[in-house]
């Protein structure tokens, strides 16, 4: 699910999607009514895709506070968002336990259920395809691991082939250049000189 296009405007209500691009300005549609007007450069846009939420680990995504909503509502929507306090607080602590609850206010909340609610009614929320990329990204690393062992294995081979040539050439160097050929009873022994016999 990729939400890099669906941005939420400071001072306006609801969610938009970047159609197009211009110099100065950005062409946005409301999610709610389908209206397209340009969005400025000294408005504050931000995209969902860079949204984080507080908890008392690590920062989650918004991404994932979706998920979980999703998962745990069987893809249905979360209650109005317009509910009392207590009730918002409640539903968020079942849905998100682990969230700071010093750093996100009722009115976060509020919105997230909203946005959750708009994206869900215009089919952006789509988690079944996560699964299938997390496989694929596991069996490249998995590839890539093997082939790093095969050839390691081979750069073994290789360097251990290279140590017995060396050595058979550290062998080869150390016999004389000169041969001295067993003599017969009675006779001087010979040597041999670039393969030739030395001349009496």
């Amino acid at each position: 699910m990729d939400l890099t296009k669906i941005v939420s405007i400071s001072g306006k209500a609801g969610l938009f999607k970047i159609v197009s691009q211009g110099k100065n300005t950005v062409i946005v549609e409301s999610l709610a009514d389908q209206k397209r007007f340009p969005a400025f450069g000294h408005e504050k846009m931000s995209s969902l895709e860079e949204i984080s939420v507080f908890t008392t680990g690590e920062d989650r995504p918004l991404k994932d506070i979706f998920k979980a909503f999703y998962e745990k509502l069987d893809g249905k929507e979360t209650p109005d968002p317009k509910s009392d306090n207590n009730i918002l607080l409640k539903f968020f602590t079942e849905m998100i336990p682990d969230f700071d609850p010093e750093r996100v206010y009722v009115s976060d909340i509020r919105k997230m259920m909203t946005w959750f609610n708009l994206l869900l009614s215009q089919n952006l929320l789509n988690f079944t395809d996560e699964p299938k990329e997390k496989a694929v990204a596991a069996e490249v690393k998995e590839e890539s691991s093997e082939q790093t062992a095969t050839d390691e294995k081979k750069t073994g081979v290789v360097a251990e082939t290279t140590a017995i040539e060396t050595g058979k050439t550290a062998i080869e160097a150390e016999k004389p250049a000169d041969e001295t050929t067993q003599a017969g009873p009675g006779e001087q022994p010979e040597k041999k000189v670039s393969g030739k016999k030395k001349s009496e």
